[in-house]
């Protein structure tokens, strides 16, 4: 079941992010370049990830947690700006742009606490507890950035649907790394599997939301770039 998960989320997630990047290269990465950054970055973690993931689901334990840890803390350097970057457009016409900013640096802030308060007062796990209050962070600013959106008079849909898919990622990461922690207390698969697909599936589902929203970005000229690939 395992195996079949990984490799649905492999035969899946690397076109739609080739697909991602694609739509960006028309001209949206002018647009939102730390969106672009993610996603390559997403894209090479991904594929740099499947020979150590494939050893580990062949039963080499010793072979996925460098790998994954390393893939985990690049995912996070490149989401945070990008995160950032979708919430200072969404308020930059906003007169009360700068509580959103406050709160976005206080969400920060935790994050990094969590991240002493894991270290020092956690055991051999300590990464994946804070990974969990990461998500849960992320997940906090992106509602922050989906609220200052549904305030304006006139929303913008793209960034609603760019936000709309960040939110159902980090959901999807908190809830499943939760489910994780949970299985290692408990010793359950059950759990353990359970958490895995979520992850998956909400990555999955936040890829496609992105790319429906990306694919219809303008390209430099002014039109949208599916009308300007069409001609």
């Amino acid at each position: 079941m395992r195996l079949a998960l990984q490799v649905c989320g492999w035969l899946i997630g690397i076109p739609l992010e080739l697909l991602i990047l694609a739509a960006l290269l028309r001209g949206g990465y002018r647009r939102y370049p730390f969106l672009f950054l993610y996603i390559l970055g997403d894209f090479f973690t991904t594929v740099a990830d499947i020979p150590a993931s494939w050893a580990y689901i062949q039963g080499a334990h010793n072979t996925l947690g460098s790998v994954w840890w390393v893939g985990q803390v690049v995912s996070q350097l490149l989401v945070t700006p990008a995160v950032f970057s979708l919430l200072y457009r969404a308020t930059d016409s906003q007169p009360g742009r700068r509580s959103f900013r406050i709160a976005i640096l206080l969400e920060a802030a935790l994050a990094g606490g969590s991240l002493v308060f894991h270290v020092y007062t956690g055991a051999g796990s300590w990464h994946a507890a804070w990974l969990s209050d990461v998500y849960f962070c992320s997940a906090i600013i992106d509602l922050i950035l989906w609220i200052s959106l549904i305030a304006q008079r006139r929303a913008d849909n793209q960034l609603l649907l760019l936000s709309s898919g960040l939110g159902v990622q980090f959901c999807g990461q908190a809830i499943g790394e939760a489910l994780r922690q949970l299985a290692v207390h408990s010793r359950s698969r059950t759990l353990s599997l359970g958490g895995a697909w979520v992850m998956v599936i909400s990555y999955l589902l936040f890829l496609f939301i992105w790319w429906r929203a990306l694919r219809t970005v303008e390209n430099p000229a002014g039109r949208p770039a599916a009308q300007a690939a069409g001609q």
